[in-house]
């Protein structure tokens, strides 16, 4: 079988991390997802509201670095959730499962590194990039003419494909 969603949306509000009684670390959240179609009395697109968790490592992640309003690409699985409300009747309810969670946008500050941690079978903590001295990565600068691609400093002209 076969579950697995792609969304892109802004945050509704700052993500909520919590933990489970053991410790573990999830975060929740709210994705607000245009749709791809005007609606034809109004002209306007339409708004999915998509509630989101994340856990472990991805929630922390979410946590630190997303606030309200920005652009969030989730990949992930759907999941109906079953659970009973104040008044004991049965509700359903559907969410996504971030396996993980990337920028969508860029933050002109620089605090945008695109960065998204990913998280094998037993690994449980969180590590950030280490800052790089230089941030070509050794390929040089970029053109002063405002191009934004740099040249090669070495070529030994075998190509990676």
């Amino acid at each position: 079988m076969l579950n697995h969603i792609v969304i892109m949306g802004r945050l509704a509000r700052d993500p909520e991390l919590r933990r489970t009684q053991s410790g573990v670390p999830v975060a929740s959240f709210r994705l607000a997802v245009d749709r791809d179609f005007k609606d034809k009395n109004t002209g306007e697109r339409g708004t999915d509201w998509i509630d989101v968790v994340a856990w472990r490592a991805t929630g922390e992640f979410v946590s630190r670095y997303f606030t309200k309003g920005r652009m969030a690409v989730v990949e992930g699985r759907l999941q109906m959730r079953d659970w009973t409300d104040k008044e004991g009747n049965k509700r359903t309810s559907a969410e996504v499962v971030a396996d993980n969670v990337y920028f969508g946008d860029s933050r002109r500050d620089g605090d945008g590194s695109g960065y998204s941690p990913s998280y094998g079978g037993g690994q449980s903590g969180y590590s950030a990039p280490a800052p790089r001295s230089d941030p070509f990565g050794g390929y040089g600068a970029p053109p002063a003419d405002g191009d934004q691609f740099a040249e090669l400093s070495t070529d030994d002209g075998n190509l990676p494909f």
